[in-house]
């Protein structure tokens, strides 16, 4: 497929320990991974609430590892001033949220971080496509936002080979997240993902070096198929 951007594995935040927040990022960034993954979430845009920019800004200083911030909220605008100041590297916005998403796309490419487009299972792609010239990275969802630990939404998979197709761009992230394990990583690679957003597989496991590990293995798998 003439693939030019690296696999990259990004452990979400939203299934850590949050008593141990700090110790809980040191581990998975030592066990080696490229991303850290944050769920901002405002109950609104979906059911669930979660953190904001304080946690981010406080959590920081323990991560040297990219912050990559997904937001699932109705007025990601207001958040992207204080994501920014609080050291997140990339944003992803969702289209379904985002009624002037040029702009938005362009707030955040100002305030010093990548863009992205995120599009929930049912989105349709030409809602990510419009936006590729705006945007560093499109974030395929592949659960229905709003919690951890779903089971992975089959019909993704062709929706990641055919936005891979119709990029045409070697250069453009896709990442998926959502239902993602070893044994699913190879075929999402195979079909054009880029970015693993793991949360269960990561941070439910035992030894998370040997959770990383597994995952970065089965992306090799797929990698060469």
């Amino acid at each position: 497929m003439g693939r030019a951007v690296s696999i990259r594995i990004a452990p979400s935040l939203l299934s850590a320990d949050f008593s141990h927040l700090a110790s809980e990022v040191r581990e998975v960034e030592a066990a080696g991974a490229d991303l850290l993954h944050l769920d901002i979430m405002d109950g609104c845009f979906v059911p669930n609430l979660t953190f904001g920019p304080p946690l981010v800004a406080s959590l920081a200083p323990e991560c040297s590892i990219p912050l990559d911030a997904h937001l699932m909220v109705n007025n990601p605008d207001a958040l992207i001033p204080a994501l920014a100041a609080a050291g997140v590297a990339r944003t992803a916005v969702h289209a379904e949220a985002c009624p002037h998403l040029h702009r938005t796309l362009d707030a955040i490419r100002s305030n010093g971080m990548s863009p992205g487009v995120a599009i929930n299972p049912a989105t349709p792609l030409v809602f990510a496509l419009e936006a590729v010239p705006w945007a560093d990275f499109i974030l395929v969802m592949s659960v229905n936002p709003g919690f951890g630990g779903q089971a992975f939404i089959e019909e993704s998979l062709s929706r990641i080979e055919r936005l891979r197709a119709a990029t045409h761009d070697p250069n453009l992230d896709i990442t998926v997240d959502g239902g993602v394990t070893s044994g699913r990583v190879p075929s999402l690679v195979a079909a054009g993902a880029t970015t693993l957003v793991a949360g269960s597989a990561i941070f439910g496991a035992h030894d998370r070096r040997r959770a990383i590990r597994e995952l970065r293995q089965a992306a090799r798998q797929g990698e060469d198929t």
